[in-house]
């Protein structure tokens, strides 16, 4: 239990950092160049998905825990966040270079996740285009429900405030997950992974969109053990986003939003999945 417990501190400490500059940076926004910031995102917001698939590679969970609350805050469209969730690369890329894996295996997956990202990110934008020129939102508004008064005591003690009370959220979701894969243990999680039909995918998907950086190891691992096959791999690494749906969920609180975003990430990732075994890809 105590190995639990440290494993499930050492996951939040590592996201800290990244809520409390993005939190930082928003509440700056808002108090110092709302209006300046507002007429640049509109300028560039065509090209967000662009941007944000490829910065999601990144190989940290950190950027999609960042990208919720920026959303949250429409600072980012849906299109952007959709992009940064399928592209986050979590822990597969350092397990993959510790295991000794082929650079064109690497270079395959975090190519697929990007183009898929990037294409899909652009779709969801071209489709909601009309909702979202109707930007204007702001952290403060993403929080509002909470009564916690964002603005209260200057940017940094607002930054602060919200940024402990996302990552204690975090920390108690991470404790139970962390507890129930020790508890199953690998076996139990590899008989959920069927090679016939595209049930692979399917169980593949539903264990990414776990909200830890746990399922990209688990999903890794279990391909390098040859429990899945690349199609149920993918499928894995495209619905995780680490900590980004629970970040989403707890400061964006329109609850059927998320779960039409978690829905559409759940399909996209499954679907490309598939697609990718049926022409042969790897």
């Amino acid at each position: 239990m105590t190995e639990i417990v440290t494993d499930a501190v050492m996951d939040t400490i590592r996201l800290f950092p990244f809520l409390f500059l993005t939190y930082l940076a928003l509440e700056w926004t808002e108090h110092r160049a709302e209006d300046m910031t507002k007429g640049l995102v509109r300028k560039s917001g065509q090209f967000g998905p662009f941007i944000g698939a490829v910065c999601g590679a990144v190989p940290q969970c950190g950027f999609s825990a960042a990208a919720g609350s920026l959303y949250a805050g429409r600072v980012i469209t849906m299109g952007t966040l959709f992009a940064i969730y399928l592209s986050t690369s979590d822990e597969m890329l350092p397990i993959l270079l510790s295991e000794k894996a082929p650079l064109s295996l690497i270079a395959a997956i975090v190519l697929c996740k990007i183009l898929i990202g990037m294409c899909a990110g652009f779709a969801v934008d071209f489709l909601m285009r009309r909702r979202q020129t109707q930007t204007g939102g702001h952290i403060g508004e993403s929080c509002s429900h909470g009564g916690c008064r964002c603005g209260s005591g200057g940017i940094v003690k607002a930054a602060l405030r919200h940024t402990l009370q996302v990552t204690f959220f975090i920390f108690l979701v991470t404790l139970g997950l962390n507890y129930m894969l020790h508890s199953m243990g690998a076996e139990t999680v590899a008989a959920l992974f069927p090679h016939t039909g595209i049930r692979g995918e399917l169980a593949a998907g539903l264990i990414g969109l776990i909200p830890n950086c746990a399922a990209s190891v688990m999903v890794t691992q279990l391909y390098l053990q040859g429990v899945l096959d690349f199609g149920a791999l993918l499928s894995g690494l495209l619905t995780g986003s680490g900590a980004g749906l629970l970040v989403l969920f707890q400061t964006n609180h329109n609850w059927k939003e998320n779960i039409g975003i978690t829905a559409g990430l759940y399909l996209t990732g499954t679907a490309c999945g598939v697609l990718v075994n049926a022409i042969g890809l790897i």
